[in-house]
């Protein structure tokens, strides 16, 4: 069977390499033009998570890639530190830079899936032997299933489902790019919070580089999602003399080749399937990425989503059922992560903030002190995974 995938960042290619393993044959359309880097750091918590990694071969390679991230500190204006927090609560078990992790997986998969860069898909029509799929360069070609991978704002989602409304508004806006590591952070991080906004900065690379990240609370903008420009004057115009580090990290802003600019949603569907087609990763489901569980699941849904693909030698109406009724309730989980950050991340109330620091400063003396990472460790590990171990390749 031939299966096209929209989307090369994590969940397309790591369903490609399950794909090819039990006989099918994947082909992913990127709309970029290659591979594309920087992004934030992404975590893998618990074995349900490790183990996916172990079974693809691939944890060497996360292992050594890890950005081995210490405590993160909350400072005020003039940069003295008021609070550190745990590194398990931000990190996980393995925390990776999103664009190293994707080019693993391209590295993973290249030998024995067709990559087609700087494409798209500008339609879908369905019949009963397969999909014709029409391409914005690519001439037409057919395929016997469809699988949108492709995030938040899916491609996919919309030529199939008709919905963008499926994306909740969480009522928040991140931005994120790489910039020079001027504060000499050592595999460290410094966030400054300020009423509904938070600017950070953290080493990357073994402290060659740094991420720099703003938050800031909003209702949803009518915004062009591709228009940089007006992205970067919203940010200029939200934290200009905001204090700390905002304006240099505004100044640097320009020059950085991976800007990024979103807001922070989850997806909500009834089913994640239309006929032959289904959603994958944040295109189905988007926890948000406040949440710190989007990547695992992402890898865990391509392990179960191929998996049942084999086990039902194909048959995608029986495989697309037992994909839903395996990972709908986890999905519910890590989604409930994320509500409870959000609201959390930037309050409005200067008391509040006020309050959040002290209490910060105090977690290390606290009986507590781990409840949250346990939280989300037993989010990331309530899942059984089935052993696909006897699926018949196709």
């Amino acid at each position: 069977m031939n299966i096209l995938i929209s989307g090369a960042s994590i969940a397309g290619p790591a369903l490609a390499y399950w794909l090819h393993r039990y006989g099918f044959t994947p082909t992913i359309v990127e709309k970029a033009p290659d591979m594309r880097d920087g992004g934030y750091a992404v975590d893998f918590r618990g074995e349900a998570h490790l183990s996916v990694l172990r079974q693809m071969g691939i944890l060497d390679d996360v292992q050594r890639a890890r950005t081995g991230m210490g405590a993160m500190a909350y400072v005020n204006r003039n940069g003295k530190v008021q609070a550190r927090m745990p590194a398990d609560l931000f990190a996980g078990d393995v925390e990776i830079l999103r664009g190293d992790l994707a080019r693993i997986l391209y590295d993973a998969t290249k030998g024995n899936t067709e990559y087609i860069f700087g494409d798209s898909i500008t339609s879908l029509a369905e019949d009963g032997d397969g999909v014709t799929v029409t391409f914005e360069r690519c001439e037409p070609r057919r395929f016997d299933l469809v699988i949108g991978a492709d995030g938040l704002h899916s491609n996919v989602r919309r030529l199939a489902f008709g919905i963008e409304a499926a994306i909740r508004h969480l009522g928040v806006y991140c931005a994120i790019f790489t910039t020079v590591n001027h504060l000499g952070l050592d595999h460290t991080g410094h966030a400054f919070r300020t009423g509904g906004k938070l600017v950070a900065m953290y080493s990357a690379r073994h402290n060659t580089e740094a991420k720099a990240v703003f938050y800031f609370g909003s209702p949803l903008l009518d915004l062009d999602r591709h228009n940089v420009a007006r992205q970067q004057e919203i940010l200029v115009e939200q934290f200009a003399g905001n204090g700390w580090e905002s304006d240099r990290l505004l100044a640097a802003m320009p020059d950085a080749s991976d800007f990024y600019f979103d807001s922070v949603g989850q997806v909500r569907m009834d089913g994640w399937s239309r006929g032959r087609v289904a959603l994958l990763g944040d295109a189905a489901w988007s926890p948000s990425s406040l949440s710190g569980m989007g990547t695992g699941l992402a890898v865990v849904g391509a392990y179960v989503l191929a998996g049942e693909l084999a086990a039902a030698q194909g048959d995608h109406r029986r495989a697309y059922v037992r994909y839903e009724d395996v990972l709908r309730e986890y999905v519910a989980g890590c989604q409930k992560m994320g509500d409870g950050v959000a609201k959390l991340m930037i309050p409005q109330n200067r008391a509040v903030i006020a309050l959040l620091n002290r209490y910060y400063a105090l977690i290390p003396y606290l009986p507590g002190k781990g409840m949250v990472a346990k939280m989300a460790r037993k989010t990331a590990e309530a899942i059984q995974l089935p052993d696909y171990g006897g699926a018949f390749p196709v």
